[in-house]
């Protein structure tokens, strides 16, 4: 497995404040650093170099995109006016922070999630992560969105349908991956299948509810309950996700991958550990399928980071690092009324008229 980084993407500086909020709080003694941060990228990076899944992986060094290539899934006018405020720091919307580093950081992240998707497509690997920041799957053709700028999974996406690839977009990132949505929205031979916490709209960039009334012939929604954790994922791919992808023919995938999802996460209210993260891996390598993922989510980065790791362990069918921390109890009481109503919507996929398969993930 190939890991792609850029230290560029280190430089995009998201500052200091009330938790996500920048901005002073003169009622706060020590303002908390912005959560998607660059700490948490080098603890990822660190994880994957000293734990024991590192003598499995290579490293590659990304670049940076082109203008031409950022557009494919971005209006030029978002662009031209995310560059000019990236002169100084500002909040491009509520929660989403730029400053002089981060064009170069947002190129960096682009770059280096096409140059995975390179290695793929020449058959150098099957299996190539993008470690990159910022995250992208929130950003909508022409609106930034919860901490996302570019969208580096629907680039990655487009690129390979304009190649000719029947692509699939999985998504267990926390939250609904509003953006990839937005970019393929009506377009035939791309999948966007987001599995998430229902959260709901969230302000004028995030109108998109999430829920599965969103669902269609080309995007599915799986939206599950606060508390929902291993058992919970491993349904939802089961039953919804992957019939989903092997019915609409994909032949290559993107994945969106966020541990924001995880029992510690401060961004989430979901339950997953480190071996369900393992499970999604596993799930993800036994399609078999050529596979570029993106890094999205995950905030608490020591947690995040040991996700990472064992996500990384399933897609290489390894089992390797023990979990000290996960003891909350899987709460799986309401996965059969969430999957019902994720089912219930997709009145066009030939696999919701066959009973509900729960073989294991």
């Amino acid at each position: 497995m190939e890991v792609f980084w850029h230290d560029a993407c280190l430089e995009h500086d998201t500052g200091v404040g009330l938790w996500e909020l920048p901005g002073r709080w003169d009622w706060l003694d020590v303002a908390e650093p912005h959560p998607e941060n660059a700490a948490r990228l080098r603890t990822f990076r660190h994880a994957l170099e000293h734990g024991p899944v590192a003598p499995h992986l290579s490293w590659s060094t990304g670049r940076f995109a082109t203008d031409e290539e950022l557009a494919r899934v971005h209006t030029r006018s978002y662009l031209d006016d995310l560059r000019a405020a990236c002169g100084q720091r500002t909040a491009v919307e509520l929660n989403t922070v730029v400053g002089p580093g981060s064009w170069d950081a947002i190129r960096a992240a682009a770059g280096t999630a096409l140059a995975a998707y390179e290695a793929v497509a020449a058959g150098r690997t099957r299996l190539a992560y993008a470690l990159v920041r910022p995250p992208g799957h929130h950003a909508q053709p022409d609106l930034a969105d919860g901490y996302c700028l570019v969208n580096n999974a629907a680039l990655v996406a487009e690129t390979a349908r304009r190649a000719g690839r029947r692509v699939a977009v999985l998504d267990w990132d926390v939250h609904h991956g509003n953006g990839t949505q937005e970019v393929f929205r009506g377009t035939p031979d791309v999948l966007t299948v987001s599995v998430h916490m229902r959260h709901g709209p969230w302000g004028a960039n995030h109108a998109q509810t999430g829920s599965p009334a969103e669902s269609g012939a080309s995007n599915v929604n799986v939206e599950l309950s606060l508390g929902a954790g291993d058992g919970a994922y491993r349904r939802a791919l089961a039953e919804i996700a992957l019939p989903a992808l092997a019915e609409f023919g994909a032949d290559f995938l993107v994945c969106a991958s966020g541990f924001d999802g995880s029992a510690f996460d401060p961004n989430g209210r979901h339950n997953l550990t480190a071996d369900g993260y393992r499970a999604i891996g596993r799930a993800v390598a036994e399609l078999g399928l050529p596979t570029v993922l993106t890094q999205e989510g995950g905030y608490l980065r020591g947690y995040s980071a040991l996700c990472l790791h064992t996500l990384v362990e399933g897609l290489l069918g390894l089992d390797l690092l023990e979990d000290p921390l996960a003891y909350v109890p899987d709460d799986t009481q309401l996965v059969d009324v969430d999957l019902a109503a994720a089912r219930s919507t997709l009145t066009d996929w030939d696999f919701t008229t066959y009973p509900a398969a729960r073989g294991p993930v």
